[in-house]
């Protein structure tokens, strides 16, 4: 398992939790996030999505780097059907120390 970058580490400490502000300090302005089959572009859109998103937590089974960018798979686990969800992955495409700027959650 490769180590796991700051920034992603942090991302999942605040993913779950219910104070939405310092998540979303982790993207960048024109960040672009996917998920369930849709793009969600800045951080507008990506407020909305959260809103509509159950708090989820996560168990993280595993970090790969590749060519396009670090992948976390995961187990999430919240109030929504199919709860526990194995295998999830978490695409972070593009980062830096600071921002988040494309990420893509699929199987």
């Amino acid at each position: 398992m490769a180590t796991t970058p700051e920034i992603i580490r942090r991302y999942f400490a605040l993913a779950g939790q219910p104070d939405k502000d310092a998540y979303f300090a982790l993207f960048a302005d024109d960040a672009v996030v996917e998920d369930e089959g849709r793009t969600y572009r800045g951080l507008e859109e990506i407020r909305a999505w959260r809103r509509e998103a159950p708090l989820v937590s996560y168990e993280i089974t595993d970090v790969e780097d590749t060519p396009e960018g670090t992948v976390v798979t995961a187990t999430i686990t919240g109030d929504f059907p199919g709860s526990p969800f194995a295998g999830l992955r978490f695409r972070f495409e593009e980062y830096d120390d600071d921002r988040i700027h494309r990420l893509r959650i699929a199987p």
